[in-house]
This record gives C-alpha cells, sequence and structure tokens, in this order.
C-alpha cells in the first residue's frame, strides 16, 4: 500500500524559515521523479519544485534561491526547505511522487499525493 505523508507545516513569520517533509512507502522511491505543489487561498495548484529520480532540480521563479527541495533514497523521504518566506508562500503544500520528471514540471497529474500540509507566513 502506497502511503505519502506530508509533515513540518505551520506558522511562521516572513523572513523565516520552514522545512516539509515527505515519508513514503509503498513503491520503489530511487526511481521516482518528486514534486512539492502548493495551492494558496483561492488559487489554483501550482508547481513549486521538482526532483527527478537522478537529483536534477526545477523551481517556480517564485521560490528560486529561496527554496531548496532534497531528496534521500535510504530514508525514502523528501524535503522542501524554505527560507526567507513571504506572505504570498501561504497555502497548503503537497508532496507527490511520478514515473514521469515533466509530469512534476508541468503538474500533469502525478502518481502518488500526500494529503497536504498547511504553510501559514503571517506576522
Amino acid at each position: 500500500q502506497v502511503q505519502v505523508v506530508e509533515s513540518g507545516g505551520g506558522l511562521v513569520q516572513p523572513g523565516g524559515s520552514l522545512r516539509l517533509s515527505c515519508t513514503t512507502s509503498g513503491f520503489t522511491f530511487r526511481f521516482y521523479n518528486l514534486g512539492w505543489f502548493r495551492q494558496g487561498p483561492g488559487q489554483e495548484r501550482e508547481t513549486i519544485a521538482c526532483m527527478s529520480s537522478d537529483s536534477a532540480s526545477y523551481y517556480a521563479d517564485s521560490v528560486k534561491g529561496r527554496f531548496s527541495i532534497s531528496r534521500d533514497n535510504i530514508k525514502k523521504t523528501f524535503y522542501l526547505q524554505m527560507d526567507s518566506l513571504k506572505p504570498e508562500d501561504t497555502g497548503v503544500y503537497y508532496c507527490a511522487a511520478d514515473q514521469h520528471y515533466n509530469d512534476c514540471i508541468y503538474d500533469y497529474g502525478m502518481d502518488y499525493w500526500g494529503e497536504g500540509t498547511l504553510v501559514t507566513v503571517s506576522s
């Protein structure tokens, strides 16, 4: 049974940092491409960051230089380090995994999804 579980969300002040984790099981993690997505209040879901099975990475322009995606194939877990957070980073963050890298970049639909974790950036 596939499980994908986010953790690490919460309330943070502007300029602060958070690290989200996505713990997985039930599929061959090292072969999968991984992604983080965000849905802000009243907004559509958007791709934030992707990491391929060979650790290439992609970032949305809005987070480039502030967010960093990483993976640990031993722990079957991946992460999103978020620094210099802004109020517009507020939203529900979802992690997901897919066999095709472009599915992440263009949000064509990922194979496996977590249920989301809320990040609120506010003073």
